[in-house]
């Protein structure tokens, strides 16, 4: 590959940057293949590091390169459609629902959940862990808190434990007459935990979606989905495809 020269422009050097090194994706290389290393591409383009690695994570953001454990930074595929709309009106885990629910604890949920549940201090609340996935990809991990007092016909033991515990609260939670949805989503850093399972590096870009549940005048849960942002574009129902950008 000969070396590329950037132009002086009025735009930040790694934005100009990004767009060069976008279309040498179009032109050169394939889904899944592996970029050069930081030194040869820097050396390509005439910039520094600091500058070449601003301009990947730009598009590491936009879904166009990702970076894997092990293997480097390779060429992303089509970001894969998610469905979030409220349209649908059901409680997780019923019907067409692509989640595994691997875990279930109580646990403290964080201050920002707590304020949305309610009235819960000092009171036990089940979070339950699941993964969704597609073609052996992992696309979304999420944290769904369910107060002890939504599931009021849940039976435990110390046999019921895991994945077992999970789909049991799941089951009760169908029993509640489900009055509505609140959903928002935001833009976030992976967390260690959710990094692990997602296959991506700690603090890489991922979409965060927090939905409560409704149930007679009170918040009976919570979920917080994170998204890999580099693989995942979300999608309203109705609205059509929305993609979610920083």
């Amino acid at each position: 590959m000969g070396t590329t020269q950037l132009e002086s422009v009025p735009e930040p050097k790694y934005w100009h940057l990004k767009t060069v090194i976008g279309e040498a994706l179009d032109s050169e290389f394939q889904v899944g293949e592996v970029l050069p290393n930081e030194r040869e591409l820097a050396a390509r383009f005439g910039v520094a590091r600091a500058t070449l690695r601003q301009a990947l994570e730009q598009l590491e953001l936009e879904g166009r390169l990702q970076r894997r454990r092990g293997v480097g930074t390779t060429v992303a595929p089509p970001r894969v459609g998610v469905d979030v709309s409220t349209a649908r009106h059901r409680w997780p885990g019923v019907g067409e629902d692509s989640w595994q629910a691997v875990d279930c604890a109580t646990a403290p949920p964080p201050a920002a959940v707590l304020r949305l549940l309610e009235d819960v201090a000092d009171r036990p609340v089940y979070a339950v862990r699941r993964l969704r996935s597609t073609q052996d990809q992992a696309l979304a991990a999420e944290q769904l808190y369910v107060p002890a007092a939504s599931v009021p016909g849940l039976v435990t033991s110390e046999s019921l434990t895991g994945p077992a515990l999970a789909r049991g609260v799941l089951r009760e939670l169908e029993r509640l007459p489900l009055e509505g949805q609140d959903r928002a989503v935001e833009l976030g850093s992976a967390r260690a935990d959710d990094a692990r399972e997602l296959d991506r590096l700690p603090g890489a870009p991922v979409l965060v979606v927090t939905t409560r549940y409704l149930s007679g005048g009170r918040t009976a849960a919570v979920s917080v989905a994170t998204y890999r942002a580099d693989a995942c574009r979300l999608t309203f129902g109705d609205v059509g495809d929305l993609r979610i950008a920083s």
